[in-house]
């Protein structure tokens, strides 16, 4: 085990501090470049809403008959 320093000064035996920090301070890369994977779960959640309302009009409309 490597005898890391936290900010403080205080003895920090697993370096959770230094790994929290760089973690922190990272920048994403590629900028403001939309992901390709916020796509899938957008049309996902569309067609799951538009599969709920034709199976709402569907048993109305069996109820209705």
């Amino acid at each position: 085990m490597a005898n890391t320093q936290g900010p403080e000064g205080n003895y920090d035996p697993a370096g959770s501090t230094q790994m929290f920090r760089a973690f922190v301070d990272e920048t994403p890369q590629g900028g403001s470049r939309p992901a390709p994977a916020q796509a899938g779960p957008r049309i996902g959640l569309i067609v799951g809403v538009v599969v709920a309302v034709l199976v709402v009009a569907a048993v109305a409309w069996l109820a209705l008959k």
